[in-house]
């Protein structure tokens, strides 16, 4: 039998090589309707435009029909059909090598070669609790969003800044933020010396206010070549400042020594340097201007400031229906937790709040609420919150608490078999090399393994991906991708588990489809325990 782990994005390329030179033709369906009928297809226009009459070549079509190679799905099919070049997947065989090696799909596709080495940079963890508005926790939990799955993909990632403010590190773990505390700080005296020479005359006019050395001009920076372009034209004079410069320094430490032992992270070459890390501020559009500013400031002071400094600017966020100024972060929470724990009392009956049992369900949920409300959205966008009570309801699809609420029902599924099991109801789960995987013939099973566990993999390395070298100050990155895929994939897992009898009469004959179902929900489990780690959010047993 093939090994290896089987990929879409290998299977994909491989049939498009089939088809010749050209642009990529091929795309893999998702609807459970088309689904049905084929796995991928060719669109007729696609091959009109690629051989004229649309007429697939002979030795192209059997070059299609037997693809082979690491990586590519097995072909059970392929035929020309009023839609274009239909093409069906060996079922049975996909869900025996995708089944029997579960782990392999529950973690990211790593690249051939490592990337730089990040410095994360998210200056709204500078603030107090109470001065985070909403904007800035977006931008907070974007940045925990993208060090973990740059983590994940094998990136090494240096957080900054480390969070001093010993109430703020109690609201990040409510929120189960994970970014390193302050040890020590570090010294400021020699950027304080280069602002010093460079101040060649005492600043005239209004006297400079406490911690304020003088003002500096930026705006020449902006114009010279080699990658200053895309600041704004109005950043130009800088008034700099002890506070200011401690931010340069805590830069500057983690862009030429990487993390410490004992932080969060993994160490970079020793003396790597800053040519070979890139700096990526993640601000609220509100902090852009300041950073910017930051920038351009740390480039005039510093001779081995990293050329590439990025700005992933997240949109502002808006309340519906707000005529007043915005909630604060713990605010929010605290209004989602509320939220959370009166849903919770309607559907189990008592005041939850106050039973020990419960309070940590509680507070994971209403974190799961925050998260999944202010990252499913792409980071870039404006964000629109609604704050009414059925947002956090668990038949809302699409919000946190369904998630959790379906991740409980797996562990509840489990728990039955465990407990059946010991009964003597059931027999012991046998070896996954002697289940017969022919026997998931359901649309909904092929649809969580096809849309769900196979691709799992590579969407964790797209959700990772910033273009570095592109062009220009902003970058973008998907940070939402994997909250929609865990949405979807939990709409399917309640779709199908809401119509299909998992755990059937305790039979002989019927132990074969059972096993082979737990062991497709084993790989769904394990992939949405794996998206849930991306988000910091460790799985729920009840709800």
């Amino acid at each position: 039998m093939a090994t290896g782990r089987l990929g879409l994005g290998e299977t994909l390329e491989a049939l498009n090589a089939a088809l010749g030179p050209g642009p990529p033709v091929w795309f893999k369906e998702t609807h459970a309707r088309h689904l049905r009928a084929r796995d991928f297809l060719a669109p007729r226009r696609a091959l009109q435009a690629r051989f004229g009459d649309g007429q697939v070549p002979e030795h192209v079509f059997r070059a299609v029909a037997g693809l082979q190679g690491p990586g590519v799905a097995p072909v059970l099919r392929c035929a020309p059909t009023p839609a274009g070049l239909s093409l069906q997947l060996e079922r049975p065989a996909v869900f025996e090598r995708v089944l029997g090696a579960v782990a392999a799909y529950a973690a990211p596709a790593r690249p051939a070669r490592p990337g730089p080495r990040v410095v994360l940079h998210c200056p709204a963890l500078r603030r107090g609790p109470g001065a985070l508005g909403l904007s800035q926790l977006r931008a907070v939990l974007v940045a925990d969003h993208l060090a973990r799955t740059l983590r994940a993909q094998g990136a090494c990632v240096c957080p900054v800044p480390a969070v001093r403010d010993p109430h703020l590190q109690v609201f990040l773990q409510k929120l189960r933020v994970d970014w390193p505390p302050a040890s020590t700080r570090a010294s400021t005296e020699t950027l304080r010396r280069r602002v010093l020479a460079e101040l060649t005359s005492p600043p005239a006019g209004e006297p400079l206010p406490p911690g304020a050395l003088g003002d500096l001009r930026l705006k020449e920076l902006d114009e010279q070549p080699g990658g200053r372009a895309g600041y704004d034209p109005g950043v130009d004079s800088c008034l700099v400042t002890e506070d200011l410069l401690a931010v340069l320094a805590e830069l500057q430490e983690a862009v030429q020594h990487g993390p410490k032992d004992g932080d969060t992270g993994l160490a970079g070459p020793p003396g790597a340097g800053a040519d070979s890390c890139v700096v990526v501020h993640v601000v609220s559009c509100e902090e852009e201007f300041q950073q910017q500013k930051l920038d351009l400031l740390w480039w005039r002071l510093d001779d081995q400031a990293p050329v590439r400094q990025k700005h992933l600017v997240c949109g502002p966020v808006r309340v519906a229906g707000a005529p007043g100024p915005l909630m604060t972060a713990p605010e929010y929470y605290q209004f989602r937790h509320t939220q959370v724990c009166k849903a919770s009392a309607l559907k189990h009956g008592g005041d939850l709040a106050q039973d020990p049992a419960w309070t940590e369900g509680l507070g994971l949920l209403s974190a799961a609420t925050i998260k999944f409300e202010m990252l499913s959205t792409a980071p870039q966008s404006q964000l629109l919150l609604a704050l009414a009570d059925g947002s956090i309801s668990t038949k809302g699809t699409k919000s946190g608490t369904f998630v959790m609420y379906n991740c409980a029902r797996l562990a509840t599924l489990f728990e039955g078999y465990e407990r059946s099991m010991e009964q003597g109801l059931y027999p012991a789960f046998p070896p996954v090399s002697s289940l017969d995987f022919s026997l998931l013939h359901d649309e909904g099973e092929w649809l969580l393994l096809f849309n769900s566990v196979l691709p799992f993999p590579d969407l964790l390395s797209q959700a990772a991906e910033l273009a570095y070298t592109a062009p220009g100050l902003r970058i973008t990155a998907r940070t939402e991708m994997v909250c929609k895929f865990l949405v979807q994939l939990s709409m399917d897992f309640s779709s199908y588990y809401n119509r299909v009898h998992v755990l059937g009469e305790p039979r002989p004959h019927l132990s074969g489809q059972m096993f082979a179902r737990l062991q497709l929900l084993r790989a769904v489990r394990e992939v949405l325990h794996a998206g849930l780690a991306m988000l910091g959010l460790p799985p729920l047993s009840r709800i």
